[in-house]
């Protein structure tokens, strides 16, 4: 059995979401209906994790097993491209070692968040606007806050099926662009509504409603509850997926 990696990107405005589900489409259903239409056989694919309905991805990766090798990756990726919408884009196709997991190989991920407080009418749809100022040097104290835990509970999602709420983040930080503030966060792995959460928390944190100490007490307290309110998800981008090298080592 062969398997490859696929890597593309998407804008995630008319799905709902990722994974497969019985009450709309998805992400993936759409591509494992092109792949299934090319290959003339059922293909089902395994991505790196899930984004919620609306979220968009500049980078996400599956996998999936083929019988026999597949010689022109790059002739797949077209036929994949003219079939698909214009809203997913496959970037290529790689062989990868028969063992190795979109999900769980990953070493890191990266998402952006995506904030404004100007009116623009060329990227409403991809920012979220906030109508009051915020002390940004505030909010990047509080980003360094979170390097000292590993349980993220308070920006989960309730009642998901993982086993562990416990991730490490290795940077957090708010950064200008124009007239647009990016909120870069990048993990080994995330919960459920994590970056939303953490960034609906931050705000709070830069309209003066919260002190650094009771940022960290939020975090302490393991209670989704005492956390604030998760923002929108239409100004969200996975942007970032890195993997061992070893992975792409295919003899």
């Amino acid at each position: 059995m062969n398997r490859y990696f696929i890597y593309l990107g998407y804008n995630g405005k008319n799905y709902c979401g990722w994974q497969v589900q019985p009450n709309g489409m998805t992400v993936q259903q759409a591509i494992e209906d092109a792949l299934s239409t090319v290959l003339r056989k059922p293909v089902p694919i395994v991505g790196a994790g899930r984004t919620d309905a609306g979220v968009h991805a500049r980078m996400m990766v599956a996998h999936y097993d083929w019988e026999e090798p597949i010689t022109d990756l790059v002739s797949l990726a077209e036929r994949l491209n003219r079939l698909l919408a214009k809203d997913i884009a496959i970037y290529k196709i790689i062989p990868v070692m028969s063992q190795a997991h979109a999900r769980f190989d990953a070493i890191s991920r990266t998402y952006n968040y995506y904030i404004t407080s100007e009116k623009d009418p060329f990227n409403y749809e991809w920012v979220y606007k906030i109508h009051n100022e915020l002390d940004f040097s505030l909010m990047n104290k509080a980003c360094r806050i979170l390097y000292n835990y590993t349980d993220f509970t308070s920006f989960s999602k309730l009642h998901t099926d993982v086993k562990t709420n416990n991730c490490r983040v290795s940077f957090a930080g708010w950064k200008k662009k124009g007239n647009v503030w990016v909120f870069t966060i990048t993990a080994d792995r995330f919960l459920r509504n994590m970056v939303r959460a953490i960034v609906g928390t931050l705000l709070e944190v830069g309209r003066g409603k919260l002190s650094l100490e009771e940022f960290k007490k939020i975090i302490e307290a393991k209670d989704r509850c005492k956390a604030g309110m998760s923002v929108p998800g239409n100004a969200l981008f996975l942007s970032d997926i890195k993997y061992p090298e070893e992975l792409f080592k295919v003899k």
